[in-house]
């Protein structure tokens, strides 16, 4: 795997049986965790498992069902210092044969999440990829790491702070204060 491409792990669904599970079981090589890492942006993938199966729903649709494990390292969004996180989350993915795409014009968030068209294929590992990069944190955050103020300003002008940018932090000026005593003539 010198040249990064990501590994594969292809169930044809003519082969699958309309009646039994077919296990599905995916632990990547070094190499190949090296691959999915520099996919997704991660430093490090120290570890990667997915234990499943591939089974019937209904006549004629698949259900591709497991339990996704890792480890991983991603660089904080303020220092860039490496974060480690551990996933360990239920994956789920329907394969309908009469699913169909929504038009761009009624586009809407499906009711289900985890279905999409039945291919001729499925490759486990695409569906472990995206379920493992959507499982990633969006903003690792190192311990202790914070983001502090920018303050931009030309010489000689009053910097703008972030204070200063919300909607009403001038209405704080404009109140005045009361004494705490009746004030009614």
């Amino acid at each position: 795997m010198t040249d990064q491409t990501l590994p594969s792990l292809p169930f044809r669904v003519a082969s699958i049986s309309g009646r039994n599970a077919t296990h599905v079981k995916f632990r990547p090589s070094a190499p190949e965790r090296q691959a999915i890492a520099a996919a997704l942006g991660l430093i490090d993938l120290p570890a990667l498992e997915f234990d499943g199966d591939i089974r019937p729903l209904g006549k004629r649709d698949l259900i591709l069902k497991g339990r996704l494990t890792a480890r991983a390292v991603q660089a904080c969004v303020v220092t860039l210092d490496p974060v480690p996180c551990v996933i360990d989350e239920e994956v789920t993915r329907k394969f309908l044969e009469d699913w169909q795409e929504p038009d761009a014009e009624e586009a809407e968030i499906p009711e289900d999440d985890t279905a999409e068209a039945l291919p001729e294929v499925i490759d486990a590992v695409t569906v472990v990829v995206e379920a493992l990069s959507l499982a990633l944190p969006l903003y690792p955050r190192a311990t202790g790491a914070a983001l502090g103020e920018a303050v931009f300003a030309e010489p000689g002008a009053a910097p703008l702070r972030d204070a200063d940018l919300r909607p009403f932090a001038g209405l704080a000026k404009l109140i005045k204060p009361t004494t705490g005593e009746s004030q009614e003539p």
